[in-house]
């Protein structure tokens, strides 16, 4: 018989994995109509789907290591009743400021949820079930991105970008039912020690301070810079520090692999965001239209994952995670060609492209990341991972938002704009794709993943020496 707790945990951790990125990719399709509400231009676009990821971000390394000190499941019900209730506030929102506002509160929800979802799915699983149990959480973020263009579009179309938050709420309720009343037992190998607070404010300054600035003020961003150095200083004279910085340093796998993850999102997250506005303002489809052609790229990701995480119980992560690079930097390159007649079958094979790259590389890499550790580190690694994929999309965001500030600027995009809105959409996908064939070979300087588990310990593996 199945074990229930495992069962419990898997439940939870996939329906968290789902909720998310289904508003992030819903909310894209509803830009140009809450646009259209506040009359607002689209760099106020961006920071709607931005303040989110900001409020995710800085919050993510605190967050993970508070819940291996005082309990994942503590830490993932305080956050996914933040998110539930944040949903509510921003369907009520009556002005941007608002919007923005209620927007960083549910990113800080999520950082609670991501930081510790994934930690709890290794926490129950051995090492011989994690690629399937990977690939089967990745293919839910997938399948919410899927399911997130469609029926955002619907929503929207018919019942009012408001609806997309109030959709959030049974889904919330119901994962805090399952986590209160299903998931048994607490996981919080490093209880006793002290949460490092310190570093805690300067990394979050340091990440608000470095994406702010992008497309806002170069010296915020330089300042943020400053802030990283500072925060590797202070971690590496701390006696229980928030990052233990040797993860990186004494650990080669478990470094380039978070850096292929930041490259990777850097360079795609912000497809939809521009994709969505291509095609209602320059093709002039209606959000439910746009919607089912974003689809391609996250259905194709949610069917390959499983498969790719069944795969990396067998191949080394880092031959899958690499060719997926490579393949979402061709469907890239398709992109940089897109003009106001390309035909949308051309845009769907990008996004299929793209989709299929991206499947090959998410649960293979979250593999070699989280088989790379010890399990008191398990919180901390899953929200370094989760940081690394959420500062990638924010990165994402301010390269385009930065882009758009120099080509189009404060304005709403009307058919006057269309050129310079036009050449700006084309300018970050040649970044996007220079930055993705450069995570190639970050990916490949990873070296081989340790996969070797030790004789009668289901949930210890033989992790990378850590110094």
């Amino acid at each position: 018989m199945p074990d229930p707790n495992k069962r419990a945990a898997l439940i939870v951790a996939t329906l968290s994995a789902f909720l998310v990125p289904f508003m992030g990719s819903s909310i894209n399709i509803a830009l140009p109509t809450i646009g259209k509400e506040f009359s607002a231009d689209a760099l106020l676009l961006g920071w709607v789907a931005t303040a989110y990821l900001l409020g995710s971000v800085v919050f993510l390394v605190p967050f993970g290591k508070a819940a291996d000190i005082y309990g994942r499941k503590r830490i993932f019900s305080y956050g996914i009743s933040l998110y539930t209730f944040s949903s509510l506030l921003c369907a009520f929102a009556a002005s941007v400021p608002q919007l923005l506002f209620f927007r960083a509160l549910q990113g800080i929800g999520s950082s609670m949820i991501y930081g510790t979802n994934i930690a709890i799915l290794i926490s129950v699983f051995p090492l011989k079930e994690r690629g399937k149990v990977l690939g089967i959480n990745v293919a839910s973020t997938y399948l919410g991105l899927s399911l997130g263009p469609i029926v955002g579009g619907l929503l929207t179309q018919y019942l009012g970008w408001r609806s997309l938050f109030l959709i959030n709420i049974p889904f919330g309720l119901l994962a805090i039912f399952l986590v209160f009343r299903k998931l048994k037992g607490e996981w919080a190998e490093a209880k006793g020690e002290k949460l490092d607070l310190t570093g805690s404010l300067i990394l979050s300054m340091a990440i608000a301070l470095l994406t702010f600035g992008l497309s806002t003020n170069l010296w915020l961003s330089l300042t943020g810079a400053a802030g990283i150095f500072l925060f590797i200083w202070w971690e590496k004279r701390v006696e229980n520090p928030v990052l233990k910085i040797s993860l990186f340093t004494g650990n080669r796998v478990f470094a380039f692999s978070n850096l292929a993850a930041l490259i990777n999102y850097s360079a795609t997250f912000a497809v939809g965001f521009l994709l969505s506005l291509y095609l209602q303002y320059i093709k002039g489809l209606d959000p439910q239209s746009a919607g089912m052609i974003l689809v391609a790229q996250p259905i194709v990701m949610a069917a390959f994952s499983p498969a790719a995480g069944r795969l990396a119980d067998r191949i080394d992560p880092k031959i899958l995670a690499s060719s997926g690079m490579g393949i979402v930097s061709a469907g890239l390159l398709l992109l940089i060609f897109l003009n106001a007649q390309t035909a949308l079958g051309f845009i769907i094979l990008s996004l299929i492209i793209i989709g299929l790259g991206l499947a090959l590389f998410s649960s293979p890499n979250t593999y070699a990341i989280m088989s790379s550790v010890e399990k008191i580190f398990y919180g901390v690694a899953s929200a370094t991972l989760s940081t690394m994929r959420l500062l990638g999309q924010l990165l994402s965001m301010g390269l385009v938002m930065l882009v758009l500030s120099v080509n189009v600027g404060k304005v709403q995009i009307t058919p006057a704009y269309h050129h310079p809105f036009l050449l700006s959409v084309k300018s970050s996908f040649v970044v996007f794709m220079v930055l993705c064939f450069c995570g190639i070979f970050a990916s490949l300087a990873r070296g081989k993943s340790n996969k070797k588990e030790e004789p009668g310990d289901t949930e210890k593996e033989s992790p990378l020496p850590l110094q």
